[in-house]
């Protein structure tokens, strides 16, 4: 993965072009629905790692 540096300005930058695009009254509900898309890939990468150490031990277990 890329190291990107935001500094202040360009954050700035975004966040009014996010404003112009989405309007004041919509940011609230864009930023629930980011959070809960965040939430459910977390869950499931989460849940995808589990089961991949799963099998590895069952692999483990299998072979001895």
């Amino acid at each position: 993965m890329l190291p990107i540096a935001i500094g202040t300005n360009e954050a700035i930058i975004i966040i009014g072009i996010i404003v112009l695009l989405f309007g004041v009254k919509r940011l609230p509900e864009l930023g629930r629905s980011l959070a809960e898309g965040i939430h459910e890939f977390k869950k499931a990468s989460r849940k995808a790692q589990e089961e991949s150490e799963s099998e590895e031990q069952d692999q483990t277990k299998s072979q001895s």
